[in-house]
């Protein structure tokens, strides 16, 4: 039985989620997750002023005269969450843990994509695939999701984004909009990236603290790794040890970035205490001039 608590901030969530896509997001989403690809239809005999790059020379070569390939647009899209399930997730200073923030995310890019009839699927990760959530339609499959993300109980605790990108390429047969909800305390995903990038659009949305790179100013403080177990004692009152902390963490971070560059993927920054809907709507809008 889920406890009371944990359903209380599930509904806050879907509630919160579905105004937010009906009151400010409205129609923001559609201009810019469009069909997700076009799929061959019909070929015709070739008309003055066609595009000779849709020319089928294979077809036109068999039967001696010019032939075009026509494509319909795929008007239904598939969104897939990946959805970080690690226990660096559980992590959280002034604005609660980060897995809260990767919910409501995930709630609100779903109610975006049932309400455009895009169809939504999950997978849940940790240092291993959890869990696969089949892409389905519905407010109540969001509702699932959502209550997954609460309520599910991983076995791993650290990352692997490599192990989910290569899961989701497995099974994900049609182009789809992906989105990477993760912290993404991990190395050595860009291969996969590159990869799955060939077939589908990879978004990743990097959900961080403030207090992740900033060390208390306690004297001796024992610090304790969410994925590892491991404990490491620092100086808080020194002002070095203090200046290489926040060195090395802003430096992973701009390394996650320089990874999504690297495989021209776009990186939604995500900082617990802002808002989830004017940063996610700040990104739609900058998909909408680019796309212009």
């Amino acid at each position: 039985m889920i406890p009371a608590h944990i359903i209380k901030k599930i509904k806050r969530i879907h509630i919160k989620s579905s105004r937010t896509v009906t009151s400010i997001m409205a129609g923001q989403y559609k201009s810019v997750f469009r069909g997700s690809g076009i799929e061959f239809e019909e070929v015709r005999e070739y008309c003055p002023g066609d595009d000779v790059k849709i020319i089928d020379w294979k077809v036109s070569a068999r039967l001696g005269k010019p032939f075009v390939k026509l494509y319909k647009e795929e008007r239904e899209s598939i969104v897939m969450l990946l959805i970080d399930m690690s226990s660096s997730l559980k992590f959280g200073t002034f604005s609660g843990p980060k897995f809260e923030r990767a919910a409501e995310v995930a709630s609100v890019l779903a109610f975006n994509a049932i309400k455009n009839s895009d169809k939504v699927g999950a997978i849940f990760f940790t240092d291993q695939v959890e869990k696969y959530i089949p892409p389905k339609k519905g407010s109540g499959h969001i509702w699932r999701v959502i209550k997954e993300i609460f309520t599910f109980l991983p076995q791993g605790k650290g990352t692997n984004i490599s192990e989910a990108l290569d899961y989701l390429a497995k099974i994900s047969k049609k182009r789809s909009f992906v989105f990477v909800l993760s912290d993404f305390l991990d190395d050595g995903y860009l291969k996969s990236l590159r990869t799955i990038r060939q077939k589908h659009e990879i978004i990743g949305v990097m959900i961080y603290d403030k207090g992740t790179f900033e060390l208390p100013l306690k004297g001796i403080i024992t610090l304790s790794d969410f994925e590892t177990s491991k404990e490491i004692a620092f100086d808080g009152f020194n002002k070095k040890i203090q200046e290489e902390f926040m060195s090395k963490k802003l430096s992973h971070h701009k390394k996650t970035l320089d990874i999504f560059f690297k495989a021209k993927s776009d990186v939604i920054e995500l900082e617990t205490g802002a808002s989830v809907s004017d940063t996610l709507l700040q990104y739609f809008r900058f998909r909408e001039r680019r796309l212009r």
